[in-house]
């Protein structure tokens, strides 16, 4: 019998093999294309999931850099340029890399952790019994696993077969273009590597800009094509009738500019794609007795500051150490449970942050009253630092002590100085398993001591913190940082079971 089947291998579903594999489960991934579909989607990750990927050491792949990632300076919230540079502490990261690349570095890493991935295999029926799920493919194959997880989607079929329904909205009021383009070099500024816009001026790139008419977004993307996406009202022309062209988004441009770009087609296969209705769901349920969801199969929303991978690709993380332990019959009895009261939350508040977003971004003379008003707000530094907070996932704190300060947070880049040196944070965490971080030996690693076959105990001084103890799940966030051993060795059991 297999342990995990994942169904869907995009970066959700392989980055939760990634964990299980780290937490020694080795789960079998079925996807149903027969090959990696290149298809252009997301163009890069903003938020906690980078330093997440620097934790696992894909940070480096991706990049080819042995340096952390750092904050970025600035970043866009419904179409408003956010300047990053006047918080003191800025938790808003990002990594320009094509989902293409994210998904083959970790298909990459997951073979290496001894994942079986089977491309051309498609999920068309699944039936539960009391200790395992039997699905069966499209060729009649029929597999059984303990857990299933959907990681299949917006349009999960794992989702549909289980039984678990999927409420929310769609909105139909706009419609999107997106294509990759080139443009002449007179079009092009020199100076910030903007769209330069005959009688309108010059479109900042990497930002979402307004006008009365719609908005528009310009990405010159280094090495690889350029990206140019617009967005209209009702009252826009749809083309629903005829697939998306080129010429159709110079029309776009046009009408949202008020002003004409010549637009070509870029070098190689491009993107033209064309939507005209989003999504806005959650489903009732995360968990059907031995069937979970993850990613856009648990949520979807709009795409607008780029939260979905951020919020995906955690909740991967979230679920990995969680389900292995259940597996390995390690897990208290509601552990599992807890990976949906925990990202349920974190889910619904990407969902108001895009809402939000959404709105601020509209037609009339209200929005633009009110958009005045809101580019009042983001003078105010705490405002600005409320809403990084907000799109990055910092302000995410799962439930824990009141009276520990760290626990529910997600883990500060720490340094820990011991006998053999420094070392960073992220460099203890490659191999997923709960560290104890202490200052100095004493009661707390005696305390432990039980636990010591699946926690880590790494002693040193402690930068980057004032906690002089702290400690840390497989996912990274902190599950006891203040305390006496008793509290200490509470925490331990809630997260890590019963001691052996």
């Amino acid at each position: 019998m297999i342990d995990v089947l994942i169904v869907g291998a995009g970066p959700n579903g392989l980055m939760l093999a990634c964990e299980l594999a780290l937490g020694g489960v080795h789960p079998v991934v079925l996807e149903r294309h027969a090959a990696p579909t290149g298809e252009p989607r997301a163009n890069g990750l903003v938020g906690q999931v980078v330093r997440l990927l620097d934790r696992r050491g894909l940070y480096t792949r991706l990049t080819g850099e042995s340096t952390p990632p750092l904050p970025q300076p600035a970043f866009v919230f419904g179409a408003f340029p956010l300047d990053l540079t006047v918080l003191t502490e800025n938790p808003h990261y990002a990594l320009g890399v094509p989902q293409a690349q994210l998904e083959a570095a970790l298909a990459a890493r997951a073979v290496e952790l001894g994942v079986d991935l089977r491309r051309g295999h498609e999920v068309v029926d699944l039936a539960q019994r009391p200790d395992a799920v039997e699905v069966r493919l499209a060729d009649g194959t029929r597999l059984t696993s303990r857990f299933l997880v959907g990681a299949d989607g917006g349009h999960s079929a794992v989702r549909r077969l289980a039984g678990i329904d999927f409420p929310g909205v769609t909105n139909d009021r706009s419609v999107s273009r997106t294509a990759t383009v080139t443009v002449p070099p007179s079009f092009l500024d020199p100076g910030t590597g903007g769209l330069r816009a005959p009688d309108y001026g010059v479109v900042p790139p990497f930002q979402h800009t307004r006008t009365p008419r719609g908005l528009i977004a310009w990405a010159p993307f280094p090495g690889r094509p350029a990206i140019l996406s617009t967005t209209e009202w009702p009252d826009a022309p749809t083309g629903d009738e005829a697939p998306m062209t080129l010429a159709e988004l110079r029309a776009s441009v046009a009408r949202v500019l008020g002003t004409d770009i010549p637009l070509g087609p870029p070098d190689g296969p491009g993107l033209l794609r064309r939507l005209t209705a989003g999504n806005t769901r959650i489903a009732t349920r995360y968990r059907a007795d031995r069937v979970l969801l993850v990613g856009d199969a648990a949520h979807v929303h709009p795409a607008i500051g780029g939260p979905g991978l951020n919020l995906g690709l955690q909740d991967a993380a979230n679920l990995g150490w969680k389900l292995a332990a259940t597996v390995r019959g390690r897990a208290p009895q509601d552990l599992l449970d807890t990976y949906e009261t925990e990202r349920r939350p974190v889910a619904e508040r990407v969902v108001m942050s895009t809402q939000a977003q959404s709105a601020l971004i509209g037609p009339g003379d209200e929005i633009t009253g009110l958009r005045e008003l809101f580019a009042e707000l983001l003078r105010i530094p705490e405002v600005t630092g409320h809403i990084a907070a907000l799109m990055s996932g910092a302000d995410v704190r799962y439930p824990a002590d009141p009276a520990d300060p760290l626990a529910g947070r997600y883990a500060p880049d720490v340094v820990v100085h011991g006998e053999s040196g420094k070392v960073r944070l992220a460099e203890l965490t490659r191999a997923a398993r709960p560290l104890l971080l202490l200052d100095s030996t004493g009661p707390y690693a005696e305390a432990a001591a039980p636990w010591r076959d699946r926690v880590d105990v790494v002693t040193g001084s402690l930068e980057g913190t004032t906690a002089t103890a702290m400690l840390v799940r497989p996912d990274c966030f902190v599950a006891w940082s203040a305390g006496d051993t008793e509290t200490l060795r509470a925490s331990l059991t809630r997260h890590f079971g019963l001691p052996q």
